[in-house]
């Protein structure tokens, strides 16, 4: 009896754009913890005091990380095009695009048929 295949749904921009800022927040908030215990460490706290100005470090670190992170994320996966408009897309690229992708095409058959083919030498 064959399993069934699940389809997974790909992520929305929104969903790929808020994963980018969580991930830049997370990481701003450690790097700004990092350098903002340094820099307290090195030219003292200041007269807001030690936790003010290591959360001012923090939340700007996080901030910036999470709006970079955030686009970043949009526009790395914003060169998936749905299949019906990949014909369209490659007829107005460059020659040096159109060959890494037909390229790309003929490699994806041999492997899809050196897959088949162990799959036929193991049965």
């Amino acid at each position: 009896m064959a399993t069934p295949v699940r389809h997974m749904q790909e992520p929305s921009v929104w969903q790929k754009c808020e994963m980018g800022a969580l991930m830049g927040g997370g990481v701003g908030l450690t790097i700004g913890f990092i350098f903002g215990s340094y820099s307290i460490l090195r030219n003292g706290a200041g007269p807001r005091g030690f936790l003010a100005t290591l959360s001012q470090y923090m939340i700007s670190s996080a901030a910036t990380f999470s709006f970079f992170l955030a686009i970043g994320s949009v526009i790395r996966n914003e060169g998936d095009i749905p299949p019906h408009l990949q014909p369209l897309s490659m007829q107005f690229a460059s020659p040096l695009v159109r060959s890494r992708y037909e390229g790309a095409m003929r490699m994806r058959a041999r492997w899809e048929a050196e897959k088949a083919r162990q799959q036929s030498a193991d049965s």
